[in-house]
């Protein structure tokens, strides 16, 4: 009897005009979603990474840090954001943290109220309570050229 044992392997795609430059690194905890994501077939973009992210989990860092620096996504990306979000919340050990990096223009930053913050997060949120590791969401104000100006960190 042979036994066939795979390696578990980061996945990067390369940003096109339509979908999102995609870096998830196992041996750092680090997940990028950045650019822009209106692709004509979301899942064709995203099962990948949600496949990548159910075998992450069984062996996530202690820290995992998801960023989604995003100029502008469609509803059908947001479906799947949700989507990975959920699972990130299962990650099964009780003392890691799982933080959410949500990169905005500081024009946007600066103008959002309650509400828009509440728009942002109901992604986030409906995951919380369910959610194995403790969560942090932290919020960045960047520059035309993507540099950090002002952040907050919302809860965790």
């Amino acid at each position: 009897m042979a036994f066939i044992m795979t390696e578990f392997k980061n996945l990067m795609v390369a940003p096109t005009a339509k979908t999102p430059q995609i870096d998830l690194n196992q041996l750092t905890g680090e997940l990028i979603l950045a650019g822009r994501s209106i692709p004509e077939n979301a899942a064709a973009v995203y099962e990948p990474v949600l496949n990548w992210v159910k075998e992450y989990i069984s062996k996530a860092r202690p820290t995992t840090n998801l960023r989604i620096n995003m100029e502008y996504f469609n509803t059908s990306t947001t479906i799947w954001l949700a989507k990975i979000f959920k699972v990130l919340g299962k990650i099964k050990e009780h003392d890691y943290v799982l933080i959410v990096h949500l990169y905005f223009h500081i024009d946007e930053f600066e103008e959002m109220e309650v509400d828009d913050l509440k728009d942002v997060l109901a992604p986030i949120s409906d995951i919380i309570h369910d959610s194995i590791p403790s969560i942090g969401i932290k919020i960045y104000g960047t520059d035309d050229n993507g540099k950090i100006i002002k952040d907050t960190l919302v809860f965790i």
